[in-house]
């Protein structure tokens, strides 16, 4: 005689089966279509004794639709494709395989970001961010009187 073999599972599990099938975007984006999924940005981070050195890809993107946010050590990026509704008489639209909709990134530096002096430039869908690191506070020592 065999032992049936008996499966527990955790009723959670089927719960959760279904949540993470296709890209959804909580910040307010759009979803994602099959075959449409939204690029990442691809971001690269490279630290110096004074700083660091951001340089993340925006193809296709301009200037004045990208935006970076600094809040102490965490930087935001984000940048938005507009599409573009011109259609000629006559035209028909066949293929659209190009994005458009919004693209975030958010990363934690090992240290604060001096505002004051950071600076960005883009040029050829490359976003260049140079952040210099904040100074340090020493710590002082209170004298008990």
């Amino acid at each position: 005689m065999s032992n049936p073999v008996t499966r527990r599972t955790d009723p959670l599990d089927d719960f959760f089966r279904g949540f993470f099938v296709r890209p959804v975007d909580f910040g307010g984006q759009q979803l994602a279509t099959p075959g449409t999924d939204a690029p990442q940005m691809r971001v690269d981070v490279k630290e110096t004794a004074q700083g660091y050195e951001v340089h993340a890809e925006l193809p296709g993107m301009k200037k004045e639709d990208i935006h970076v946010h600094i809040d102490g050590p965490v930087v935001s990026i984000s940048a938005e494709r507009k599409q573009e509704k011109e259609v000629k008489d006559g035209e028909k639209v066949l293929r659209t395989e190009r994005y458009f909709g919004k693209v975030s990134r958010s990363f934690q530096l090992g240290q604060e970001i001096d505002e004051a002096a950071a600076s960005a430039k883009f040029n050829d869908g490359v976003l260049e961010l140079h952040l210099p690191k904040k100074a340090e506070v020493q710590a002082r020592r209170l004298t008990i009187e």
